[in-house]
């Protein structure tokens, strides 16, 4: 039982710490209503699509971790559009 409960706080502590180191969660001040519940849910669902992308940008041969990927999207479209699944213009 106590294994259990230790593997489950594992993989809960595992995802907080992707979720802060990637987007400062624990600096965010969102308290109304539903807020913090919608935000941690977009949160989760961009990890998951930073994770899901293998596309390597022609720029760099290293393996881009999730907070470089982000960055990189905010700069070039092409890469934005390859993490959402969208297809080129």
């Amino acid at each position: 039982m106590a294994k259990a409960i230790r593997e489950h706080w594992a993989v809960e502590n595992k995802l907080h710490w992707m979720l802060d180191v990637n987007f400062s969660e624990d600096d965010c001040r969102v308290k109304k209503d539903n807020a913090p519940e919608i935000l941690s849910l977009i949160r989760r669902v961009v990890i998951n699509m930073l994770s899901l992308d293998t596309t390597q940008p022609s720029f760099t041969k290293k393996k881009l971790s999730k907070r470089q990927k982000r960055k990189f999207a905010n700069w070039d479209e092409s890469i934005m559009r390859s993490i959402l699944g969208i297809q080129p213009l």
